[in-house]
């Protein structure tokens, strides 16, 4: 009995860690993409946090099927509200963690690649806890 769960202890845990590399594979590109948005932005003068909004909405946008499908196996357009309320939380957060590292004179540019990594990972599991539960 014990044997069995930890084999699907750590089974579990094997799909959990590959859903989360081929997240990060697939958020890469949208991190790309959005963060070029983001200083082409601000680059020509508009504020951070419009421009957060700006390249996260317009990132939503392509990644939501990406994430669905080659990440958490799901092909449901019911999700998108959740996908959306999660990635309103991730702006909130952006903007609060640059604002912060803004605080400590890091450049705008410099902020957004600091600020990418722990989003990346708090968006994992919002998405994995809230958006796409098989429950």
């Amino acid at each position: 009995m014990i044997k069995k769960h930890i084999n699907y202890s750590i089974s579990q845990f094997y799909r959990i860690k590959f859903k989360f590399v081929r997240f990060l594979f697939v958020g890469a590109l949208n991190t790309l993409f959005s963060l070029t948005i983001y200083w082409i932005l601000v680059y020509f003068g508009v504020h951070y946090s419009l421009a957060v909004f700006i390249s996260n909405m317009l990132g939503v946008i392509f990644n939501y099927k990406t994430t669905g499908k080659l990440v958490f196996e799901s092909d449901s357009n019911k999700l998108i509200l959740k996908f959306f309320a999660v990635y309103l939380l991730i702006y909130l957060l952006s903007v609060v963690g640059l604002k912060l590292l803004f605080l400590i004179d890091v450049d705008k540019y410099w902020g957004a690649v600091i600020i990418a990594a722990p989003m990346a990972v708090i968006s994992f599991f919002l998405n994995k806890k809230f958006v796409f539960n098989k429950q």
